[in-house]
């Protein structure tokens, strides 16, 4: 039997300028420890730059639109000024809520865009070049956030952003492999070669000069300089000399929501978790809901009857999102009868031990009465009990591929999240129905699942990870890993994962994670098991609140991800 031994280094990352005030890290497995503010993402620079926000008198918010246009220039794979995403906040008086600039199709889209003329779906359409991109939502997020809720000026806040794509980021060993492997797409794509299609070595600094202009443009002229501006137009253009179709009306009608969170209770905690159109928390309340009887720390971390119980849960759960989940400005969502304790034990009466339930036989619940690992998450903690979770996106990586030279950014591929036909899978292999089909200015359908728990009336988590599909096992599996196997932040993040999604009906396991005993006995129960596909199941950056009144950061060991505090 093959075991796991998590013997990590923790490295801090420190900018703070008065070493009294950081606290290091400590043993294995222990994330980094602040006593007063925390940023964890999928960069190191990014995460400095939203600690010195904070350092500098800035709160979470503020931190947020930093740390996410520092991701726009260091992690180019998911940070983005040409996507969108989703916020979960709570403030230090406890109010709740969630802000919703999710990307949105063009108003010349339709249902059947991407069939050929005898039905087929033609899926490259949707997934490489200037069809696949849909109105960017980013940009109308940082200002939102700002207007609402931000404490210093903007040009304030971008200042060290800017700074870092004129100065330029070291490129990593991971990076370095994925500029490579997606340099004939890049090409493809562009039709000409772009800035993250040259040669770099592992080490080398790059700059981004024209992203630089781009944010002082945006300081300058703020949200409208996107939406109406020299941006926008450039950005436009350049589409529609691809073949794309989207326009400056696109732009002007965009607009974000700020929407009431998904409120689910998990024995002594809050879940708060993103509403469609991300599928997150309302599919992350189902599974809680439907395990919240079965004694998963008696069963042990990843045994088999934890597994079995997961897996079971997930299946269903993925069965209703694929029917019942969309934008809720374009079809009605029975949210409260999803997740109603009633209805979710009768999805779980056909569970048994003894073998698994075939996806084949399972579809959506019927209700009474009836409705990317390619993205990027970071959570911050701010010194006024601030704490924000958000999940931002291109959708695959790089997007759709294209990359606007004048701009300095690339631009999402969000139209593939779109049901392009019923019952026919995504990038992700998420099968959709009517509630997800494509419609002018409707949003799409996503995994994204930006996460706050209290317990006892109080914050103790915020958690969020990339992973496509797999977002919302990944942020169950870590909630779990600490609430139910009392692990730390960091062995929570560290700790292999699984996932589920009902359709492919296979139980997808990180390679060389799981015994060979574990996976053996669920074969001999009649689960179809899948080591080979993925190498990562999600990229967690999370913060849990300890007993003492501090916060640890567990930045997650697949990826280049950092913690930093102070």
């Amino acid at each position: 039997m093959r075991k796991l031994v998590y013997l990590f280094t923790i490295i801090l990352f420190v900018s703070c300028k008065n070493s009294e005030d950081v606290v290091s890290s400590v043993a294995a497995e222990r994330g980094v420890i602040a006593e007063k503010a925390i940023v964890v993402s999928a960069r190191k620079e990014a995460s400095a730059i939203g600690l010195s926000i904070l350092q500098k008198g800035g709160n979470a918010f503020d931190a947020m639109i930093a740390t996410k246009m520092a991701l726009a220039v260091s992690y180019p794979f998911a940070g983005n000024l040409g996507g969108g995403g989703f916020m979960v906040y709570r403030t230090a008086n406890g109010e709740t809520g969630a802000l919703d600039y999710r990307e949105k199709a063009p108003l010349l889209s339709s249902k059947n865009m991407y069939l050929d003329e005898d039905g087929n779906v033609l899926p490259q359409k949707s997934r490489l070049g200037a069809m696949a991109v849909g109105v960017p939502g980013t940009v109308a997020g940082i200002f939102e956030t700002h207007e609402r809720f931000g404490s210093m000026p903007i040009a304030k806040i971008l200042e060290p952003v800017i700074q870092l794509a004129e100065k330029g980021f070291v490129i990593t060993e991971k990076q370095q492999r994925n500029f490579i492997k997606y340099r004939q797409l890049f090409f493809e794509a562009n039709q000409d070669t772009i800035l993250f299609a040259r040669t770099y070595a592992e080490g080398d600094t790059l700059k981004n000069p024209a992203l630089a202009k781009t944010l002082k443009r945006l300081v300058k002229n703020g949200r409208a300089e996107f939406y109406e501006g020299e941006t926008g137009e450039k950005m436009v253009n350049y589409l529609q000399e691809k073949g794309g179709i989207l326009s400056m009306e696109d732009l002007e009608e965009y607009h974000t929501h700020w929407r009431d969170p998904v409120n689910v209770k998990f024995k002594n905690l809050n879940i708060i978790s993103m509403p469609p159109p991300s599928s997150g928390g309302i599919v992350l309340g189902q599974i809680l809901k439907m395990i919240e009887d079965f004694p998963l720390d008696e069963y042990g971390h990843n045994s088999l009857k934890t597994i079995q119980v997961l897996t079971e849960a997930e299946r269903r759960a993925y069965a209703d999102r694929s029917f019942y989940l969309g934008d809720p400005d374009y079809v009605d969502i029975p949210v409260d009868s999803l997740l109603s304790s009633g209805y979710l034990d009768r999805r779980m009466n056909t569970f048994s031990f003894e073998k698994a339930t075939p996806s084949s036989s399972l579809e959506h619940g019927k209700i009474p009465g009836y409705e990317s690992d390619e993205t990027t998450h970071f959570s911050i903690v701010d010194q006024y009990g601030n704490a924000i979770a958000v999940t931002t996106t291109l959708n695959g990586a790089y997007g759709s591929k294209l990359y606007v030279e004048e701009l300095g950014f690339f631009l999402n591929n969000e139209m593939d999240d779109f049901s392009s036909k019923p019952g026919f899978p995504n990038m992700f292999g998420l099968i959709g129905a009517e509630a997800n089909a494509i419609a002018p200015g409707k949003k799409m359908l996503s995994s994204m699942t930006p996460t706050i728990i209290e317990k006892n009336g109080e914050f103790w988590m915020s958690v969020g990870s990339p992973g496509g599909s797999t977002i919302i096992t990944s942020v169950l599996q870590t909630i779990l890993n600490v609430s139910e196997f009392d692990m730390t932040m960091q062995q929570a993040v560290n700790a292999p994962r699984f996932h589920h999604q009902w359709l492919p009906d296979e139980i997808l396991f990180e390679p060389s994670a799981f015994s060979e005993e574990i996976l053996g006995s669920l074969r001999k129960k009649g689960y179809n098991i899948n080591e080979g596909e993925s190498t990562i199941i999600g990229k967690v950056d999370a913060i849990l609140k300890l007993p003492d009144g501090r916060y640890e950061g567990g930045a997650d060991r697949r990826g280049d991800d950092a913690a930093v505090g102070f």
